[in-house]
């Protein structure tokens, strides 16, 4: 259940992030209200995934998983172009959940 929870604050941050774009700095009221809503649950997702996992695990997951799927986001939604420096990095971000996840003693499965 506990990453069942994660990928619900993954995605509600991925949408608060992506509603705060189209905010254009909070002038829009109704991006700026999806922010504020999905950013509140995803902090309450994140809170339960912290129950069981700990922080510094949790957090980089959440926000490694975050960053590539904002990414692809920005690059699909809103037409921002990668170079291959940010590709090999996202790879590398990635890489490292997948690291943290399968090998870490850290992370209770």
């Amino acid at each position: 259940m506990v990453y069942l929870y994660l990928v619900a604050a993954i995605v509600f941050e991925v949408i608060g992030t992506s509603a705060l774009k189209l905010s254009e700095g909070f002038t829009r009221p109704l991006p700026s209200t999806v922010t504020a809503l999905t950013y509140a649950a995803a902090f309450y997702f994140l809170a339960l995934v912290l129950r069981s996992l700990p922080v510094g695990i949790a957090y980089a997951i959440w926000a490694g998983l975050g960053i590539v799927l904002i990414t692809l986001v920005g690059v699909f939604w809103f037409r921002q172009p990668l170079d291959l420096p940010a590709v090999v990095g996202l790879i590398l971000i990635v890489a490292g959940v997948l690291v943290i996840n399968l090998f870490s003693k850290t992370v209770a499965h």
